[in-house]
């Protein structure tokens, strides 16, 4: 797919033209009623990558593509944690669109492409407003590496992909365009989750999530401050769950107590995570991050920590567990 690019960015009528057949909508329906419906895209000769809030618990949904045509399609993996989900069609004649294979940087122009409130073939344009956030669901957790966006998302166009023109003549899909979470700002799962977590779902049906077991919070000032610390950074070994690592010197050490500070009580005294693998760590999103793109199930991470009363970081070596499945999760197999 050749691009066309200017002084203020691509060719967007160009753009349009090469990708818009290779977007489908996605329609999860259920008896007689749709229940879900929303984008999605072709990843390779045989599938199709959407949301995994859009398939939803059906196994086989409906897919249309950009000529008008129809195929029934099944539903051969999800996974809740990066809401992704692929979706296998037979016979297809659109082309897969390309997934980057380097991170976006901000200030990049994009195109979100979908079909939003039921308009089929829309697009919208933009920049990429930000990279590495992390994106809220229901159920308490959020899914990290996410591409922040001023391109217009709205229901529906879920699943779609955010394309950005390439140096060397090509388009490519950095996202998989997933909410808006205000004016003039919405998110994209990033394309390193995507060649991360794709071909496994279509290899096994799900993927397996690398699995800390602690509970964390940032080093903000106040964090800081009831610890002794002298910088901000890294995050706090709060608690450590019942099958969590071992605890004491040879692995990891949880607060072990409270400290009052204003009207906050503050956990003190365990460890400061500040690097894993030796990648800098100063945020709790940025730890998930190095989890989910480098570790896995049984594999041991190496963290760097401050301990209270010691000088200088020591490492602790972590076997990582697999994170349990969300509520109502069903595997497809």
């Amino acid at each position: 797919m050749e691009t066309q690019t200017g002084a203020s960015g691509p060719d967007y009528e160009e753009l349009y033209r090469s990708v818009v057949p290779s977007v489908v909508s996605v329609y999860a329906d259920g008896g007689g009623e749709t229940r879900g419906a929303g984008s999605g895209f072709v990843y390779d000769e045989a599938h199709v990558v959407t949301n995994d809030h859009v398939v939803g618990d059906r196994r086989t949904v409906r897919v249309r593509f950009a000529d008008g045509s129809w195929l029934e399609g099944t539903v051969v993996g999800v996974d809740a944690y990066t809401d992704l989900a692929v979706v296998e069609v037979p016979r297809m004649d659109a082309a897969p669109l390309p997934i980057a294979t380097e991170e976006s940087i901000p200030g990049r122009p994009v195109a979100a492409l979908g079909n939003p409130m039921g308009l089929d073939g829309s697009i919208t344009a933009g920049i990429v407003s930000g990279v590495n956030r992390s994106m809220p669901m229901h159920g308490g957790f959020a899914v990290p590496d996410v591409v922040q966006t001023d391109a217009a998302i709205n229901p529906g166009n879920s699943g779609g992909p955010l394309v950005a023109a390439t140096a060397d003549g090509r388009y490519e899909v950095i996202g998989v365009n997933r909410a808006k979470g205000g004016d003039n700002i919405g998110f994209a799962i990033s394309a390193r989750l995507i060649r991360r977590v794709v071909p496994t779902l279509i290899a096994d049906g799900l993927y397996r999530h690398p699995y800390l077991r602690v509970r964390t919070m940032d080093v903000t000032p106040v964090v800081a401050e009831a610890n002794g610390l002298a910088e901000t950074g890294g995050v706090l070994v709060v608690d450590i769950g019942k099958r969590g690592p071992a605890g004491g010197d040879d692995g990891l050490r949880a607060c072990s107590r409270t400290a009052v500070l204003g009207d906050r009580e503050i956990p003190v005294g365990g460890d400061i995570v500040v690097a894993a693998d030796d990648e800098p760590v100063r945020t709790h999103e940025e730890l998930v991050r190095h989890l989910i793109l480098h570790g896995e199930p049984g594999a041991t991470v190496s963290l760097s920590v401050y301990r209270e009363d010691e000088t200088g970081t020591r490492t602790i070596e972590v076997e990582l567990a697999e994170r349990p499945a969300t509520a109502g999760t069903v595997p497809v197999r």
